[in-house]
């Protein structure tokens, strides 16, 4: 019974936060399936993608294809669709990504022969390939290529129209966020490609869609609303092909919104720059990974490209209010603070739980990490890499501080609040707490409180009341630990370095997995240190070079 109630208390508390267009829209979808027909359209395109095409090789040859750093043969029809291959996999098949690869010239007649059959093998409204977000991913890959071609059977003209039309039927209204937008740019594309009243149709839907959701999903301090760096950088790359899009094909609906569509795009620029590490990556918080977006350096070539300004702040304090990062920049380290709440509440989809979690650097070598990401779906391993173990936060009764479950879901979240964020002289205080722990018995407040200098920061934290509770830190694989003691260890950087931790309770150091891309996943260190008496406070030293 006890069992019972829990389930239903995490499905009650999950699905309270949702729009009513999301119960609607799911409910409707499962009794109308979408149906294609031919449609009259041709095209007189007039405009030639000239943009960066950054996309990693995928394709190898006829049946050779590789994502997610896990290989695969596709040699028939059953195989685009293959239980043997992850949703997420299959999903990445059918996006054609290898179309705007760097090297995808090279590759013209295997991409001619991977179009022609995914057109055969893959019958309209069926699979994979026919769900929504695929099609938006593939529609912009096939627009581009198609752009770059003197003259295009009416196949593929035809082709493309029909899976725009199957979108229009499918828009993902029931999830919203990330997948919407990638609906609506896919609409655009092809709306702007194509010429006729149904290419005018698409085209009209995709701006509607964007015209509500670019203010909803940049919040004011530039950060994408789903508070993942990740996702941040995906959204920003749509919008500044968008952009681009505007200014290739001169069409008069994009022109008239390209002044605000670039004024959003720079503030995002300005929230990236401020969440990277001197590494040149970003930071790991929430669904978090390298290699499934544009390289952060790509993106701020492409917006110098496209005219739009990217400056970076190396201020030694900046709070992203809005969005809830800092990040302190004292020459010697970073560290960003994660002050956030999960993200919008009728879409956490993306979040783990982490709140009040931080990671540092040394220079250009990553010291203490979140987790990320390596995997989606419903597993364990997935679950285990959400939860607040997996992050460099504190543990309250053996609970995470979001009640994180299933691949995408959270039942009762964190609600965290910036309590102070101050430099003086060069000490830099910051300070938040959060609420996640209120569910528990007893009622749990975490406050935790960041003092920082040139060379070394304290961390405080604070419970509002004595109870079991550990801190967890996580030690980046490349950092090597040469001696510990019970409330004191030492870290040696590759740069030799010295990095030096200290508590005020005895440590404990575990093995533990660090996940910088999906399919791939590193043995590192863990920091464990247990404390019941409500407070627990540790000092982390940059010292001098062994050397």
């Amino acid at each position: 019974m006890k069992s019972i109630f829990a389930k239903f208390s995490k499905v009650f508390h999950t699905l309270k936060y949702l729009r009513f267009e999301q119960f609607y829209f799911r409910l409707f979808y499962k009794m109308k399936k979408p149906k294609v027909d031919n449609l009259l359209i041709n095209s007189n395109n007039n405009w030639f993608w000239s943009a960066p095409a950054l996309n990693n090789q995928s394709f190898y040859d006829d049946e050779k294809v590789s994502f997610l750093n896990q290989d695969g043969l596709i040699k028939n029809s059953f195989d685009w669709n293959s239980p043997h291959y992850s949703k997420l996999w299959l999903y990445n098949l059918h996006y054609f990504d290898d179309l705007n690869s760097e090297s995808y010239a090279e590759r013209e007649i295997i991409h001619c022969r991977f179009i022609d059959r995914w057109i055969a093998e893959n019958p309209p409204c069926q699979g994979n390939g026919w769900e929504p977000y695929p099609i938006s991913l593939r529609l912009v890959n096939w627009v581009k290529w198609f752009s770059r071609k003197d003259n295009v059977d009416s196949k593929y003209l035809n082709s493309i129209a029909m899976q725009a039309d199957a979108l229009t039927q499918q828009v993902e209204y029931h999830i919203l966020g990330n997948h919407l937008f990638a609906n609506a740019k896919a609409l655009v594309f092809v709306g702007a490609y194509l010429q006729g009243k149904d290419a005018k149709r698409f085209l009209d839907l995709g701006l509607k869609i964007l015209d509500r959701e670019i203010p909803e999903q940049f919040l004011d301090d530039g950060a994408h609303f789903e508070l993942s760096p990740m996702y941040h950088e995906i959204l920003l790359w749509d919008l500044l092909e968008l952009i681009d899009l505007a200014d290739i094909s001169q069409n008069p609906s994009l022109l008239e919104r390209n002044a605000e569509w670039r004024n959003v795009a720079e503030k995002a620029l300005t929230w990236l720059q401020s969440m990277l590490h001197l590494d040149g990556e970003i930071t790991f918080f929430n669904d978090a990974a390298i290699g499934i977006a544009a390289k952060p350096q790509q993106i701020f070539d492409y917006a110098k490209q496209l005219g739009l300004s990217c400056y970076g702040d190396e201020s030694i304090l900046i709070s992203n209010k809005s969005s809830g990062y800092s990040r302190v920049n004292t020459g010697v380290y970073r560290l960003f603070f994660d002050h956030a709440n999960v993200g919008p509440d009728y879409l956490p989809g993306h979040a783990h739980a982490d709140s009040l979690s931080f990671e540092m650097s040394a220079g250009v070598q990553r010291v203490f990490v979140n987790s990320g990401t390596s995997l989606y779906g419903v597993s364990p391993e997935r679950l285990r890499q959400r939860e607040t173990a997996a992050h460099n936060t504190v543990v309250v009764n053996g609970q995470s501080s979001s009640e994180v479950w299933s691949g995408f879901r959270v039942a009762r979240r964190a609600y965290a609040t910036l309590l102070k964020s101050d430099e003086t002289d060069g000490v830099v205080t910051l300070s938040a707490s959060h609420d996640g722990y209120k569910r528990l018995k007893p009622k749990i407040v975490h406050k935790r409180t960041i003092t920082s200098n040139a060379e070394h920061f304290i961390l405080l934290d604070e419970l509002s009341q004595p109870t079991d509770a550990s801190f967890h830190l996580h030690i980046h694989p490349d950092v090597l630990v040469i001696n510990v003691e019970e409330q004191k260890l030492m870290l040696q950087l590759p740069c030799l370095t010295l990095v030096q931790f200290e508590c005020e309770c005895p440590l404990i150091l575990e093995e533990s997995t660090w996940h910088p891309e999906f399919g791939v996943s590193f043995p590192n260190k863990k920091i464990i240190v247990p404390f019941n008496t409500g407070r627990l406070s540790t000092k982390i030293t940059i010292l001098k070079d062994k050397s």
